[in-house]
């Protein structure tokens, strides 16, 4: 069976910062039109730091969409589409924990609501740390937490970690 929905028009609802919205009228593989509403954003890199002990260290900070505050791993969107995911990897660690990685190993990426955004954030391992002073942006305020691998999996068991990208980034440094 033919999976591929086939586009037949688009309509800009949006532009945005940081997003764009766009509408689209598809066919369906039996024939059938749908429409798609697809949110486009621009990528992300998000960084799982362990020191030498083996500590990881994360971010608590408020997510306005959710109105929560979250724990998560360092991570940011691509200052431009043509970013190198690693440079920008680079950038948000120095800035949100204020430290740098003398070895970086990539795990993959992944897309975080494939059903209607185009958002892919790719995914590194970053060892070796060491200090060079945090650096927020100015609209950004975060908590710096260091945790063990223990105390994390316990905080994802427990629910007090919920990002989807700390747990995937996570799940894939217990892997290697």
């Amino acid at each position: 069976m033919d999976l591929i929905e086939k586009e037949l028009s688009k309509e800009v609802i949006f532009r945005g910062k940081i997003l764009n919205l766009e509408k689209y009228n598809v066919e369906l593989p039996n024939k059938n039109t749908s429409t798609r509403e697809v949110v486009n954003h621009p990528g992300a890199v998000a960084i799982l730091p362990v020191d030498n002990e083996g500590n990881i260290y994360l971010v608590k900070q408020y997510r306005f969409p959710i109105r929560k505050v979250l724990i998560e791993i360092p991570a940011g969107k691509f200052d431009s589409p043509n970013e190198n995911p690693l440079e920008c990897g680079k950038r948000e660690l120095a800035e949100e924990i204020g430290k740098q990685a003398n070895k970086w190993v990539e795990l993959g990426y992944i897309y975080t609501t494939p059903g209607f955004s185009t958002e892919k954030i790719y995914l590194y391992l970053a060892k070796e740390l060491t200090e060079v002073g945090v650096n927020p942006d100015d609209d950004e305020f975060v908590e710096v937490l260091k945790v063990t691998t223990d105390e994390m999996k316990e905080m994802i068991k427990k629910g007090e970690i919920t990002d989807s990208k700390s747990i995937c980034a996570f799940y894939k440094y217990l892997l290697l």
